[in-house]
């Protein structure tokens, strides 16, 4: 099938055209995902989503910016980071609390004297409440300056200024360790 009847076959949402259409792209398309997401369950998700996407909205394409096949693997790149970029996957990406790594080690003999060796723990009592918040959120969980600010009602500037306090007591007591 000739991309001309391909893109009409579209646009007239006939069956055997979207059939055509999945079994000669979906590979190329697939991988086009899977290169911006390597969950595989995930990247067939959004893949999905992506071809929705493209059968419905093939209106919209026009053939004087590009072949579809271009504007197809757009969508379906667009579609990726987007995933990648949402609320859901930033936050089942952060990383265990502070309390998994450091004081949760306590329980064994042995990981005691780690901890001790290590020091993270003195360093952390050295700080107040609000820089110890700031501190476990941004180096141990992985949250961004402003999905701190965002997510727990912080101003920008508030949180900026309680990390360089933070790390400006962490640098004076490290030496000490």
């Amino acid at each position: 099938m000739e991309e001309k009847e391909l893109i009409q076959g579209l646009r007239e949402r006939d069956r055997k055209t979207v059939e055509y259409l999945y079994e000669k792209y979906s590979r190329a398309l697939f991988g086009v995902i899977l290169r911006i997401i390597s969950d595989r369950d995930l990247a067939e998700e959004v893949f999905h989503d992506a071809f929705v996407k493209i059968t419905q909205k093939i209106d919209s394409y026009d053939e004087s910016k590009g072949r579809l096949y271009t504007w197809m693997a757009n969508i379906c790149r667009n579609s990726a980071i987007d995933k990648l970029r949402s609320k859901e996957i930033s936050q089942s990406s952060k990383t265990n609390t502070i309390d998994d790594f450091v004081y949760g080690l306590e329980g064994g003999a042995q990981n005691q004297e780690k901890i001790d060796g290590i020091g993270v723990k003195e360093l952390m009592d050295q700080l107040n409440t609000d820089q110890k918040f700031i501190i476990e959120y941004i180096y141990f969980q992985g949250y961004t300056h402003s999905e701190i600010a965002e997510e727990f009602d912080i101003p920008l500037g508030t949180v900026k200024s309680r990390l360089r306090a933070a790390l400006q007591v962490l640098k004076k007591n490290i030496e000490r360790i």
